[in-house]
């Protein structure tokens, strides 16, 4: 009787957590961080490090910093793996659950724009296997496994997807298994995204590209590719234009290869694992004896992207700011998430950042801002109690970020002076 009674309270004992569960907020300017491709130094300028991230549990009073008329604060703990989220066509909010096989459905029962109850929208009686990106389109249910993307039919309302949907694409499934997917809002097509399986070696597609297909899966080919591990995937909210962010090449040294955020077209190079950052820049892992490249062919064809992040930062997932919260310069900008370094001497990443657009060209401007970070308490260690991944605007216009190293959902709202 008494589990029982503490099961009837769960849904109170969740906003409990988020009334006594907040972080000490301490704000700082944001200042331009631009990595240019003349910045980057020669391979194997220090160690390669193997440090991978020491995660500790949330301090008492924890402290994080954001930009001046910013707060941070808990929104819900006690998730598994907490990765990717979106909203239901009803405004339910999705948590895929990757490790656990599991998306979490939020409700807002009584519209105080806190959750009050958790239900499994889906789980691996569904065909879920190690689920991350998740869309909906047209009264379909779509989710990027590991190994397939899957379609399930929705009705409106529900909170629980029944049976084991449709396959439309399959994939291999080692190495990297972030699947995100994107639904292009003006040519009714599927953008995918399917990392590499290895650091530097060839690999042929569909493995570091961006796929695309019909809505229903048919006339599947490539977007893009030499891309390592594309995570984040969005449309632009102005011109359509599909951008990403993703992950580069380790064992190169503390700062290469970097981590990049790009507009990217039909048939774009991005060099890996060939080159990197520019057709000038070759992989001397990926060269014949005489110092030449093994591909100069696709070498010729590197595209350097448009922005460049601190290399082994390890970007996840990436939202444009469709909202109205937040002062009016972050509008049309993009944020992303960084998990944090395993391969640097001093550990980078654990932050949400922020990708500043010109406003008159929708183009970004070419460097990125810290938007919150303080999770990261030693880079030595390096030492963390946060490990942001994914990013949804609410509807309020506030941002909220989920972290795996914990466990928990954050939410940064901006209030007005």
């Amino acid at each position: 009787m008494f589990s029982l009674f503490l099961l009837s309270l769960f849904p109170y004992l969740i906003l409990l957590l988020i009334d006594l569960t907040n972080c000490t907020n301490v704000t700082f300017v944001p200042r331009p961080i631009r990595v240019t491709v003349a910045d980057l130094p020669r391979p194997y300028a220090t160690s390669s490090a193997s440090k991978g991230a020491r995660v500790f549990p949330v301090p008492s009073n924890p402290r994080l910093y954001v930009p001046d008329g910013f707060t941070v604060k808990l929104y819900m703990s006690e998730l598994t793996t907490p990765r990717y989220l979106i909203y239901t066509p009803t405004d339910d909010i999705l948590v895929s659950e990757s490790s656990a096989n599991r998306i979490s459905c939020l409700v807002d029962k009584n519209q105080d724009g806190y959750p009050d109850q958790r239900l499994t929208f889906a789980d691996a009686s569904n065909g879920l296997n190690y689920p991350f990106g998740m869309a909906f389109f047209n009264g379909h249910f779509y989710v990027g496994n590991r190994d397939a993307v899957r379609r399930y039919s929705w009705t409106k309302g529900s909170r629980r997807i029944r049976g084991t949907g449709q396959i439309i694409m399959t994939y291999p499934q080692n190495g990297h298994s972030t699947r995100t997917i994107a639904i292009s809002p003006t040519l009714n097509r599927i953008f995918v995204s399917i990392g590499s399986a290895s650091n530097v070696n060839v690999e042929p597609l569909p493995r570091a590209s961006i796929q695309q297909a019909d809505i229903n899966g048919h006339n599947r080919k490539t977007f893009a590719y030499g891309l390592r591990n594309v995570v984040g995937l969005a449309f632009h909210p102005i011109t359509n234009d599909l951008y990403a962010t993703c992950q580069e090449r380790d064992k190169l040294g503390d700062d290469l290869v970097p981590d990049f955020f790009s507009r990217i077209k039909q048939n774009d190079f991005y060099g890996w694992p060939f080159a990197y950052m520019s057709s000038k820049l070759t992989d001397l892992r990926r060269c014949l004896s005489n110092g030449t490249s093994e591909r100069p062919d696709l070498v010729s064809l590197t595209r350097t992207p448009d922005v460049l992040f601190q290399a082994h930062s390890a970007v996840l997932d990436m939202r444009f700011y469709t909202g109205k919260q937040f002062p009016s310069r972050y509008r049309n900008g993009a944020f992303a998430a960084f998990h944090g370094s395993w391969n640097r001497n001093s550990g980078t990443g654990y932050k949400v950042i922020f990708i500043p657009f010109n406003s008159k060209t929708n183009r970004p401007m070419g460097y990125y801002e810290d938007f919150v970070r303080g999770f990261l308490t030693n880079p030595s260690g390096p030492d963390t109690f946060g490990r942001p991944v994914g990013l949804l605007v609410l509807k309020d216009g506030s941002l909220l970020f989920s972290e795996d190293g914990n466990n928990r959902l954050y939410q940064v709202q901006y209030k007005k002076k």
